[in-house]
């Protein structure tokens, strides 16, 4: 089973949920940078959370399916179509072979993912098909994805299969369907072009003046063009220390905030480093991950102080709703 490049788009990479277990030898985690946009896009068409998918960003990609597919779109709205009719998001389709994908306006977001039943069939290395952009390793053949590249994928899962027989009934003649059925938004939201991301206070957070602390919590940062799947460079109120102590190295993670001698905050995200020097102001939360992950260079975002027990019960409540998803969906293939 096979999917062909037509064209690439403007950044489309093979990602998984990461290569987790390395950072100690500082081999990053990397993976999907809205890790719940695809596990949920995974789930609909029957594949286990983790299997490798379609990371697309902003500006998508035109793809050709050479053999039957059950595939979902989630994450951004990237304006998708299937021979050049419009296609839900958010649900399993059945794509016959010889059909097209392609994409247009990037209405909201700007990371869409696709997952196809049986998942991107790509060499693991170290445990994780994602692709390393910087190492050039992993995923298909650790870079993007380019015109004439064809793309493998392993048989459908057995969900995959029966989800597959009974979309394909229902569509005749035609050369897809997708099914009626859908997540609720609290596991697909509205993407917002400002969203307010929440966050825990960092280990460094007292160090900084209360001057730079409030504006931190009240004033919006914009991303700036420096941004990438390494970090988002914010740009707002300068924010300062009351102290010029050196600090030692210390861990990183996804969603943390440094900053830097010039007082401009970065957000790390799903390539960023295994340890920094800088002063952690705060940490995003997990919940938060995806808004922060959808936001495109140009746009706001407003920081929001929650606690720890919040912060681990917005998680914990994210957790309920993809098991009742997965749930849904066997429950939809007895």
């Amino acid at each position: 089973m096979s999917i062909s490049v037509l064209r690439p788009g403007l950044l489309t990479t093979v990602q998984d949920l990461g290569r987790h277990g390395y950072q100690q030898d500082g081999i990053l985690v990397s993976g999907a940078m809205d890790a719940t946009a695809l596990r949920v896009a995974n789930l609909l068409v029957g594949n286990p959370e983790p299997a490798a998918g379609l990371e697309i960003t902003l500006l998508g990609p035109r793809l050709r399916f050479e053999t039957d597919h059950l595939i979902a779109l989630t994450g951004a709205h990237l304006s998708p179509t299937l021979n050049g009719r419009p296609v839900g998001m958010h649900r399993p389709v059945w794509v016959a072979a010889g059909t097209k994908l392609a994409f247009g306006a990037a209405v909201a977001g700007s990371r869409a993912y696709l997952a196809v039943s049986g998942g991107f069939d790509v060499p693991p290395v170290l445990g994780s098909r994602s692709t390393y952009l910087r190492a050039g390793f992993g995923g298909f053949r650790g870079r993007a994805l380019r015109a004439g590249d064809q793309l493998f994928v392993a048989g459908p899962t057995p969900t995959g299969q029966q989800l597959m027989a009974a979309l394909a009934a229902s569509a005749a003649s035609a050369d897809w369907a997708q099914a009626r059925w859908a997540p609720g938004p609290a596991l697909c939201p509205a993407l917002r072009p400002s969203p307010v991301i929440r966050a825990v206070v960092g280990p460094e957070y007292k160090q900084f003046s209360p001057e730079s602390q409030r504006a931190f919590w009240h004033e919006p940062f914009a991303v700036s063009a420096a941004a990438d799947r390494m970090g988002y460079r914010l740009q707002g109120p300068v924010l300062t220390r009351h102290t010029d102590a050196e600090l030692l190295s210390s861990a990183v993670t996804f969603g943390t905030v440094q900053v830097p001698a010039g007082g401009q905050p970065i957000v790390l995200m799903a390539d960023h480093q295994t340890t920094g020097g800088y002063p952690r102001i705060a940490q995003v939360i997990t919940a938060d991950f995806s808004a922060l992950a959808q936001v495109r260079p140009g746009q706001s975002i407003r920081f929001r102080e929650v606690s720890l027990v919040e912060a681990q019960a917005l998680y914990l409540a994210q957790e309920r709703r993809l098991r009742a998803l997965q749930r849904a969906v066997e429950i939809r293939t007895r």
